[in-house]
């Protein structure tokens, strides 16, 4: 169950394009919060509030090095997130194929092969 309100946690954190920004650019190497705050037309306060919700969530996390205080990407809380929709990708995955079988069948020989088992219409 813990999980289970982490993960509405972070989707939740993850609902607002600035925040899906910073995670995106924090991918690609750790950077301090007026680096992230750099093409925002916003202050480094209000980044720094997008920061907080990341940090709270566990996406985020913030070491201090000297004056500077860089921020880090957390992917064990992405591997959560990328489990939880790989199982649904899996099961609609699994329902195209049931699917296909299906068109197959009905293709081979021009009709639906459950209606001559008797099904209704």
């Amino acid at each position: 169950m813990a999980d289970d309100d982490q993960l509405s946690r972070v989707f939740a954190a993850l609902a607002d394009p600035t925040r899906r920004d910073i995670v995106a650019r924090l991918a690609a190497g750790d950077a301090t919060v007026g680096d992230l705050a750099a093409p925002y037309d916003v202050s480094v306060q209000a980044v720094s509030k997008h920061i907080r919700v990341l940090t709270d969530v566990g996406l985020v996390s913030q070491t201090r090095d000297a004056q500077r205080r860089p921020c880090h990407l957390e992917a064990d809380v992405l591997d959560l997130m990328t489990a939880w929709i790989e199982r649904y990708r899996r099961q609609a995955q699994a329902r195209y194929e049931r699917l296909d079988d299906v068109l197959a069948e009905m293709g081979e020989d021009g009709h639906d092969p459950r209606r001559s088992r008797g099904a209704a219409s």
